[in-house]
């Protein structure tokens, strides 16, 4: 397994592995990788001829007073997790690499990322879909997967490549969870060990709307008012929303006819965690 820092040296490699008609799958991370991302990696080593995970912190998602500095790094133990998955190429750039001196093009996708995680993170989504174009460039994949926990993230960057016409396939893949449901995630570190446990207030929300929708609750607001009831009851929680929206538009529902994404964002202490379920008939 490689690792390529330099823009130049990913794309020259990108370009001869697909001259040779081999296949390149990707998997887009900002490192500090767990079973999750390998999860990802996994289903990538089944879909190409080729690996290659990108493992870059990109500041230009992260707003003023997050937390860009303190984000969790540790290349030399993704690096080992990216080769027991069977990686091929680990791309891990320098932000200057990235974002040169006089950068001033940037990528906006509009309606699917005004609600939820774009209402209370103004410039968030502009930096992810601005990265991932980037990084669609210089790795040139033919599929890419992402996860469904970053659900408003994988619906923006398939508005993004039917938009901008990338001959990439985008796969989603459910999101992995620890043994007792809390989604996992490169911040659950951030947890102190009472927090960790005032945390499974999202899956338990989750859980219980989902006994409603299934039991013929198909009012949105009843289902978001026993979701916050739920978290609430945490004296760490801090909700920044709960959101019933359509799955594929992330608009606010008033009524579900069909199906819905239930949407979680809250703060446990410092740390601010998502989660989300797809409810189905």
């Amino acid at each position: 397994m490689n690792t390529i820092r330099s823009v130049s040296d990913m794309q020259q490699w990108a370009c001869a592995t697909r001259e040779a008609g081999r296949r390149i799958a990707f998997v887009p991370t900002m490192g500090f990788l767990h079973e999750g991302h390998l999860a990802l990696m996994r289903e990538g080593k089944g879909r190409g001829d080729y690996l290659v995970v990108s493992i870059f912190v990109n500041p230009t998602q992260f707003g003023a007073g997050e937390d860009y500095q303190d984000y969790p790094r540790d290349l030399e133990g993704d690096t080992e997790k990216v080769s027991s998955v069977g990686g091929d190429i680990i791309f891990a750039p320098s932000a200057k690499e990235m974002y040169p001196s006089g950068y001033q093009t940037f990528v906006a996708v509009e309606k699917v990322t005004q609600n939820l995680c774009g209402a209370s993170r103004p410039a968030h989504f502009q930096g992810v879909t601005t990265v991932v174009a980037k990084l669609f460039n210089i790795v040139k994949p033919q599929v890419a997967i992402f996860g469904e926990k970053d659900y408003q993230q994988l619906v923006t960057i398939r508005q993004m490549t039917r938009d901008l016409n990338f001959d990439i396939e985008i796969i989603g893949m459910p999101t992995i969870r620890e043994e007792d449901g809390l989604a996992m995630s490169s911040r659950n570190k951030y947890l102190s060990s009472e927090e960790r446990k005032q945390a499974l207030c999202l899956f338990n929300a989750l859980n219980q709307v989902e006994k409603l929708f299934q039991g013929g609750e198909k009012n949105p607001k009843k289902l978001i008012d026993r979701a916050a009831e739920i978290i609430r009851v945490q004296p760490a929680a801090d909700i920044d929303y709960v959101k019933v929206c359509h799955p594929e538009t992330i608009e606010d529902l008033e009524r579900i006819d069909d199906k819905a994404l239930m949407a979680l964002a809250v703060k446990i202490g410092k740390t601010r965690l998502i989660d989300n379920r797809v409810l189905k008939n």
